[in-house]
């Protein structure tokens, strides 16, 4: 499967449900096909702002109503209007003598069916006004211009002054300022799928609708910041032809339905970026408000910054789906309090150790791409780059003269440093520990085979980890007890070497990445880090 669906004809049906199961909704009953969703709580007293259209751009709009915004909602199939009869029961539903506002989005199907709707209605004795919008800013003026994202702050300011108590021509008449005020402009890199239909991606589009269409033509953006002005700068200039250069605007940033939080993150760190600072008065969280299924694209709503309208996008609501509306400020930095860097001249050197430490840091660069690729098969492909990021790290220390190569406890130290600044992942910090306590140990007297046991039983302490499951331990530990018995450095690279080929027989691991890969994949690999150990040892043993 591709997706997360049941049946493709009961998708909408089912994500009504889900919403009604925690909203304050209440949904028409599924026996005779029409979808409406109304607040729980409404009463009739105020004027009823009703909203709707195809299914597909969830959260809208069912996710909008409640107390402060709609009074109720109307849905039809994925990217079909609803039915006259679907529209004239929620008028029916909610309407009472205060009269009730549809909001229209500008397609011809939801002009029609609301439209008849409102016909209907009004014959029937209840009030109706309508505004359509038409906040597409990418079609030119000879073309029928979409209804996008902006849809969702009519909804707001329309929902704020019916639950204030206005009349619906007050409440009409505001909603159609907003509608003549509101700009959006879409950018996707690929198109949506339907559910029960192929996937079939297009390329990137600037300028499309929230119903699959095209976009008014293709674009190919180089990053986040250069997709952002493609949309920024048609934007700022239409809302320009409207209002003066500087007018303050209230800034909406949409997800049309499959961009990350931290593609959204990046995408609103650039719109704040891109539109002038002195222009940005208030923005709404950057949200899902109206999606075209699981589309890979975002929208940019500007909208002028009237009084009026912060102060009702402000109001609160109990529509579970309204992001908030925030005041955009200046990022404020501050320094943070870093272990100042020792300044003291290296202490005592030692010319041979330096060459084999030259030798061994060597070792693992040159085995970076191997140890990378045996990571790859069980884990995310990074112990090379890391153990070679530490390697060379160490010697550049060594190159700018500033180890104690010939102070044993000092060495221990000083590595444990680096390690822990330079080489990063878990494993960088571990081997720090491991350093740090290992030179603790020999500050006090021990020799290096028990002062590294010392520092392995700090690392197990805080990492978690023990002999045996399938980690750099299996190579590490046989090696420094060989070399504890008293035994030289040939027989401790004897034992790396051997600890780390027994892990090719561990195929449950119980640390790190590999405790959540399959055994399967796990069968006959040896363990990256393990590896990595057991060449530092045979290193240390060479000549």
């Amino acid at each position: 499967m591709d997706f997360f669906y049941n049946a493709p004809e009961r998708v909408v049906d089912e994500v009504i449900g889900g919403l009604a199961r925690i909203a304050p909704v209440k949904r028409s009953a599924e026996t005779h096909g029409v979808r409406v969703v109304v607040n729980r709580d409404w009463n009739k007293q105020r004027v009823a702002v009703l909203s709707g259209g195809g299914a597909g751009h969830e959260p809208s709009h069912a996710g909008f109503v409640g107390k402060g915004m709609l009074a109720g909602a109307i849905a039809g199939d994925i990217f079909t209007s609803p039915s006259v009869e679907a529209v004239l029961a929620a008028i029916r539903a909610t309407c009472g003598e205060a009269g009730c506002l549809l909001v229209i989005k500008n397609y011809t199907g939801d002009r029609l069916n609301f439209g008849l709707a409102a016909e209907r209605a009004t014959r029937e004795g209840y009030r109706v006004r309508s505004v359509i919008v038409a906040d597409d800013i990418a079609l030119d003026e000879a073309t029928q211009k979409r209804g996008l994202a902006g849809t969702v702050l009519v909804h707001k300011i329309a929902g704020h002054y019916a639950a204030e108590g206005a009349d619906l021509d007050t409440v009409a008449d505001m909603a159609q300022r907003v509608c003549d005020g509101l700009c959006s402009i879409g950018l996707s890199l690929s198109s949506c799928t339907l559910p029960g239909h192929a996937i079939d991606r297009r390329a990137a589009e600037l300028g499309l609708g929230i119903h699959n269409e095209p976009g008014v033509r293709e674009v190919d953006p180089v990053d986040a910041g250069d997709a952002m002005q493609l949309v920024v700068d048609p934007l700022l200039e239409a809302i320009n032809e409207r209002r003066s250069g500087d007018a303050p605007l209230i800034v909406m940033l949409n997800n049309l339905g499959s961009c990350a939080t931290q593609e959204m993150g990046v995408l609103f760190n650039e719109l704040l970026t891109r539109v002038p600072a002195e222009r940005v008065a208030r923005v709404v969280a950057p949200a899902a408000l109206m999606t075209s299924l699981d589309m890979h694209g975002f929208s940019v709503t500007l909208l002028p910054a009237e009084d009026d309208f912060v102060s009702a996008l402000e109001s609160p609501v109990a529509a579970i789906a309204w992001p908030g509306l925030y005041r955009a400020r200046a990022i404020e930095s501050f320094d943070v309090e870093l272990s100042a860097a020792s300044n003291e001249p290296a202490g005592a050197r030692d010319a041979d150790r330096e060459q084999r430490i030259e030798r061994v840091v060597q070792r693992l660069i040159e085995s970076k791409d191997e140890l990378d690729a045996l990571d790859a098969k069980a884990g995310d492909g990074d112990t090379g780059t890391t153990f070679a990021a530490g390697a060379r790290a160490i010697r550049d220390a060594l190159q700018n003269e500033v180890l104690s190569s010939g102070d044993d406890a000092r060495l221990a130290y000083e590595i444990g440093e680096i390690l822990a600044r330079d080489m990063g992942g878990s494993s960088g910090v571990l081997l720090s520990i491991l350093c740090t306590a290992t030179g603790a140990a020999l500050d006090e007297g021990s020799n290096w085979g028990e002062a590294l046991m010392r520092g392995i039983e700090r690392m197990q302490h805080y990492g978690g980890a023990a002999q045996g499951d399938r980690t750099l331990l299996d190579a590490l530990i046989p090696a420094t007890e060989a070399l504890g018995e008293g035994n030289d450095l040939g027989a401790a690279a004897t034992a790396a070497r051997d600890g780390a080929d027994a892990t090719r027989s561990m195929t449950h691991a119980k640390a790190g990445r590999s405790a959540y890969v399959p055994e399967n994949a796990l069968r006959d690999l040896t363990d990256p880090g393990a590896e990595a150990v057991a060449r530092v040892w045979e290193q240390l043993a060479d000549g």
